[in-house]
This record gives structure tokens, sequence and C-alpha cells, in this order.
């Protein structure tokens, strides 16, 4: 698919208007772990694969490589923003920590659930907070830049890969995760 910057930058927004989507579900699991209820672990396991295979692994990279960019066109917009590539990589780790404890309660192991809703409840929040300082920050950074000559940042070398639970072709493997955003 040949992109321009532009049409990068709304998939990213349209990343994490689907990611934020997703976070609520996982909020609501957390909400019947927190009451002592036994919430959809199969669910909860498909939420985490997906923030895992997507978000983790397309997403955030591509948001690393646009604010390479950003820092080598524009390194007048870029202060304060050493710690973007960290936090894609703290966050990650959240989240296969969290999908590891998912994948040991469905396979049988003990899971503390007080451990469960903190891990769970540090990386919604951790992610959450992530998202929101993009949006107000890092992305109208880019727009900045982008204003001043689109060229800046080089997309020629994105592969669009389509998000798994988003878009037409829904993958098998979260059709459960589907169904109950719908």
């Amino acid at each position: 698919m040949n992109m321009d910057a532009r049409t990068l930058m709304t998939e990213l927004r349209e990343d994490h208007r689907n990611m934020t989507v997703v976070l609520d579900l996982l909020d609501g699991l957390i909400e019947e772990i927190d009451a002592d209820k036994d919430p959809d672990f199969e669910l909860f396991d498909e939420i985490m694969r997906y923030m895992t295979v997507y978000p983790d692994a397309v997403h955030h990279p591509k948001e690393d490589i646009v604010y390479g960019q950003l820092r080598e066109a524009r390194p007048d917009l870029t202060d304060d923003l050493d710690h973007v590539p960290d936090d894609h990589s703290d966050i990650a780790h959240l989240g296969s920590l969290l999908r590891d404890e998912v994948e040991a309660v469905i396979a049988g192991a003990a899971v503390r659930r007080e451990r469960m809703i903190e891990d769970a409840a540090a990386y919604v929040n951790r992610l959450r907070n992530h998202i929101q300082w993009e949006e107000k920050d890092l992305f109208r950074r880019i727009d900045k830049m982008l204003e001043a000559d689109a060229m800046q940042i080089d997309v020629s070398a994105y592969e669009h890969i389509k998000d798994p639970v988003f878009e037409l072709e829904i993958e098998a493997g979260f059709r459960r995760l589907l169904a109950s955003l719908r």
C-alpha cells in the first residue's frame, strides 16, 4: 500500500482509539476479578494476545520510527522526548508479564488475584496515560513538522499490517474479543 505521512498519522490515531476500546473491555475484566468473580479468562487471554501482537509489535515500532525521523529532521521539536522508545519497551514488558499470568491461570496455575489486579491495572493505566500523552504532545509535534513539510517523514518503507481485530479480515484467534466489543 502506498501511503503518505498524513495517512500514517491517521492510522496511528485510529490504533489509539481501538486500543482504548480494548482497554475499556480489559477494565471490565479487572473489575470482575476485584469483585471476586471469575472473569472470562479466555477473553482476557485474547485481549493480551492482541495487545502483544498488534500494538506492541506493529503500532509502537511505527511510532518509534516516526519519532526517530522527527528527531533527525526537527531536533527543535524533540525536547524531553528521549523516553519514547523506553516507554514502548516498558509497556510491552508489562503486557508480556500480564499475558504470562493469564496463560498461567488458564493452564491451571495459581496466580494471586491481588497480583493480577495490580499488574492489569498498572498495564492499563500506563498504556492509557501513554496514549493520552502521545495524542496531546508527541503527535502534535509530528503534525507541526508535517505542516512545514510532509515529506520529512519517509513512509516508503512502511508496510501496512492489518489490525487483526479492527480491520475487515478478522483473524479467527480474536473472534471472542470481537464479539465482546460488539
